[in-house]
């Protein structure tokens, strides 16, 4: 049974405000944007907050429902072009387990993205280890491999369902 929360918290994540998080998402994109020339139009602003809506991942045609639901004529190639901006500028991430997207808590820096995703809620929190990262890179390369791009995805359970799953 899958139990979705409109506000899940990362991992570990006291309970907090969650449009803080929107909030703060849409304002460092903004000024990351601005700093970099790019043009965040209220299309993409607007499916950027919707991404951030929760911390559970989002798939482009529930984006694209969303949008319509705004009243806008959305198609879907509106969303795929906005998701696109927003992944360049490294505002989103994509999970490629899921084909769908969360944002990215540390859009001002480039780093390798990993990602713990809970099977059961489906919450998704973005960790950062340079370890990992260094590891498999260095058995990349040792392999002879050049990596042009790395996400890993970690899938389990987190500390509430894992609790709820042992309650069994």
């Amino acid at each position: 049974m899958t139990r979705k929360s409109p506000a899940a918290r990362p991992l570990g994540a006291k309970p907090h405000n969650h449009q803080h998080c929107i909030d703060d998402a849409l304002d460092r994109a903004a000024m990351l944007c601005e700093q970099r020339g790019a043009r965040l139009t209220d299309v993409r602003r607007r499916v950027l907050e919707l991404v951030w809506r929760s911390h559970a991942p989002v798939g482009a045609y529930a984006l694209l429902e969303a949008l319509q639901g705004d009243g806008r004529s959305a198609a879907p190639p509106t969303v795929y072009r906005a998701l696109d901006f927003l992944l360049e500028q490294g505002l989103v991430h994509r999970l490629e387990s899921r084909n769908a997207f969360v944002g990215c808590p540390r859009p001002d820096r480039d780093h390798v993205s990993q990602f713990l995703i809970c099977r059961d809620c489906e919450n998704v929190t973005e960790i950062d280890d340079p370890a990992i990262g260094s590891a498999v890179s260095r058995s990349a390369a040792t392999a002879g491999f050049v990596v042009d791009r790395l996400t890993i995805e970690m899938q389990g359970l987190c500390p509430a369902c894992s609790r709820a799953a042992h309650a069994r």
